[in-house]
C-alpha cells in the first residue's frame, strides 16, 4: 500500500512537472526564490506596524521572524530524519523530469510549503480584524509551493504535508502568541 502511494506521488509529480515549458521557466524560477517575495514581507511588516503601532507591531514582527527560524529548523530536522531523495536526485524518475535547479538536500517535507503556509496563516490570524483582504496572502504559499513541483524538486506529498503542518503550527503558534500578547499589552 505504501509503495502504491509513493508510486502515485511520483507519477503525479511527473505529470505536473512535464506540463512546464521553457517560456515559463524564468517566471517559476523567480517565484521559487525567497528574495523575490521581499516586497510582500515589507508590505506585511508595514501593515502590522500600521495596525498595531511600533511597540506591539514590533513584537509581532519579531514573532514572525522567530516563526520562520523555528519552521526552517523543524523542516530540516524532519528532512534529515526521513531522508527522502528529492525527485531531481531520484534515479528512478530524474530522467523523466524537467529540472532547472538541483538542490542536494532531502525532499520530505517541503520547507517552502511549510514555512510559507505557517507564516501566511499566522499573518492572517494576526491581521484579519484589521484588513478584510488579508486573506489574499494565502495565495502566496500555494504559488510558492507549486513552484517546487514545476521545478521537479519536491513531490506532491512533500508539499501537501508541508501545507498541513504549516496550518497546524500557525494555529498553535497563534494560540500561544495571543497569551503573550495579552500579558504584554493589556
Amino acid at each position: 500500500m505504501l509503495e502504491d502511494i509513493i508510486q502515485g506521488d511520483k507519477n503525479l509529480l511527473i505529470f505536473l512537472n512535464i506540463l512546464g515549458s521553457e517560456q515559463w521557466d524564468p517566471f517559476w524560477l523567480a517565484i521559487t526564490n525567497q528574495l523575490s517575495w521581499s516586497p510582500l514581507f515589507i508590505f506585511i511588516f508595514y501593515l502590522t506596524i500600521n495596525a498595531f503601532g511600533w511597540k506591539r507591531g514590533g513584537v509581532m514582527i519579531l514573532s514572525m521572524i522567530l516563526l520562520v527560524a523555528f519552521s526552517d529548523q523543524f523542516t530540516n530536522l524532519i528532512k534529515n530524519s526521513v531522508e527522502r531523495l528529492r525527485p531531481n536526485n531520484d534515479p528512478a524518475i530524474k530522467h523523466l523530469l524537467r529540472t532547472l535547479i538541483k538542490p542536494q538536500s532531502y525532499s520530505f517535507m517541503s520547507g517552502h510549503a511549510t514555512t510559507s503556509t505557517f507564516f501566511s496563516v499566522f499573518v492572517v490570524l494576526l491581521l484579519r480584524d484589521k484588513y478584510k483582504y488579508i486573506y489574499f496572502i494565502l495565495f502566496w504559499p500555494l504559488i510558492f509551493a507549486y513552484s517546487r513541483l514545476y521545478l521537479g524538486v519536491h513531490f506532491p506529498i512533500d508539499i501537501t504535508v508541508g501545507i498541513i503542518i504549516g496550518v497546524t503550527f500557525a494555529n498553535i503558534y497563534y494560540f500561544f502568541f495571543k497569551k503573550i500578547d495579552k500579558k504584554l499589552f493589556t
